[in-house]
């Protein structure tokens, strides 16, 4: 089992400041490991628009999962949902004053057209109010590590937009932040729990109750899916998000081969400085075409790897004197090619296994004995987008067994003697 490994974060590279992004922020993850490609802005606290409609996802498909809600459950249109669904300067789909419309309807308008009164009576359905949603979506976005996020709604419109209803213990013109680290952790943790949400998000169009009088063609936000203004090679998903506030921001995903990436833009301008629907799929371009271009997973240490001049460990108390140790399973990240010889394995030895720089018998075959750090020796490193992961285990490549009692006492006196040789000799010096 190959294992990805966690460095630090420090500033951009230089290849990485090349890529120019117009945006207020911008980050490059890959799906898989969550290791960060690029990074522009990244940790700035921004507006998020519908990128917040994520997280209403994540607790739909949660609260579907635990069965207390079900695709073919329905909703009934309360006055809160009406009326904003009435505002088609908003993307809605209209809905009807006390009439029912099933789970998977509102999902898909949400998914597909962003629809902003759907995504509302999906969080009174879950929760019974938007208030109340509002605090369940909060308490998830510190269950997921997105320390900076204030969401204060459930669609990510400006609270200024939902007529004087919006979720109480909120402000009238407050609005959804997260940085861009924190919408690639959200876009990353729906993508790793609930990856069936990219069946929805990869429809390009859609008609919402076809063949009624309400009919609505539901257009996908998303041009970068295949056929779309836009289109990019492997992207199916996954959510757009645009407000005066928050400028037109994107937070995508491609797949090609076995690599998936994810790309988020925030408040993407073009040329001349003017935000557009174009100009965050320019730079979400931009992003993929880096990261599909220019890096690879590869084999950073491979498995049985041992440490120039430390390729064993002192021991005492053991039949041995000392104990072979290599790293156990493979060190796999995903890299830019040019910089695989950057990376040097470092040996983090666990300290509490130690007694004065030796480590104590018995010791089995296979013990772990401490971990690899990874240091990257030119250049930068952008690190991962959780702090830690699965640490690359150090072991004891063979078994080295206790002395005996004899043997002990023997080692016992040999170390006092030792030590009175050493004394004396430091005695006989002190006299000259």
């Amino acid at each position: 089992m190959a294992v990805f490994l966690t460095v630090g974060i420090p500033q951009p590279t230089k290849a990485a400041d090349s890529l120019n992004i117009k945006a207020d922020a911008a980050i490059l993850v890959d799906a898989d490991s969550g290791k960060i490609l690029y990074g522009q802005n990244a940790e700035a606290s921004l507006g998020i628009a519908s990128m917040t409609k994520m997280m209403t996802e994540y607790l739909l498909f949660e609260a579907i999962e635990d069965g207390r809600v079900s695709w073919d459950q329905e909703y009934t249109v309360t006055d809160y949902a009406y009326k904003i669904s009435q505002d088609m300067s908003l993307s809605n789909v209209p809905l009807r004053k006390g009439e029912s419309y099933t789970i998977q309807e509102l999902y898909e308008a949400l998914a597909i057209y962003s629809a902003n009164a759907a995504t509302i009576g999906i969080a009174e359905t879950i929760a019974g109010t938007e208030e109340e949603f509002v605090r369940l979506m909060n308490e998830k976005a510190k269950e997921l590590g997105l320390t900076d996020a204030k969401l204060v709604n459930s669609t990510g419109l400006s609270n200024s937009l939902l007529m004087g209803m919006h979720p109480k213990n909120t402000g009238p013109n407050d609005e959804n932040v997260m940085s861009a680290k924190s919408v690639a952790k959200l876009t990353k943790a729906l993508l790793d729990k609930y990856p069936e949400v990219l069946e929805t998000t990869k429809i390009p169009y859609k008609v919402f109750r076809e063949g009624t009088a309400d009919a609505t063609g539901m257009l996908n936000w998303n041009s970068m899916l295949p056929g779309l203004a836009y289109e990019y090679e492997g992207v199916d998903g996954l959510k757009t998000g645009s407000t005066d506030f928050a400028g037109h921001s994107f937070a995508g995903t491609a797949k090609r081969g076995d690599t998936r990436l994810i790309a988020v833009v925030m408040k993407a301008v073009d040329d001349k400085g003017v935000g557009s629907y174009k100009a965050r799929f320019d730079a979400t371009r931009v992003l993929f075409d880096f990261g599909f271009g220019q890096f690879k997973t590869e084999e950073v240490v491979p498995a049985g790897y041992q440490f120039k001049g430390k390729e064993t460990l002192p021991v005492i108390k053991g039949k041995e004197d000392e104990v072979k140790i290599a790293v156990k399973e493979p060190i796999t990240m995903m890299i830019r090619t040019s910089d695989k010889d950057s990376y040097k394995p470092e040996l983090v030895i666990d300290e509490s296994l130690m007694t004065d720089g030796k480590i104590e018998a018995e010791i089995e075959k296979d013990q772990v004995i401490g971990t690899v750090k990874l240091v990257k020796e030119e250049g930068k490193d952008y690190g991962y987008l959780n702090e830690t992961t699965d640490a690359v285990e150090v072991i004891a490549t063979e078994k080295v067994e206790r002395a005996n009692w004899f043997s002990l006492s023997m080692q016992a006196v040999g170390s006092f003697m030792g030590s009175m040789w050493t004394g004396a000799l430091d005695f006989v010096k002190g006299l000259f």
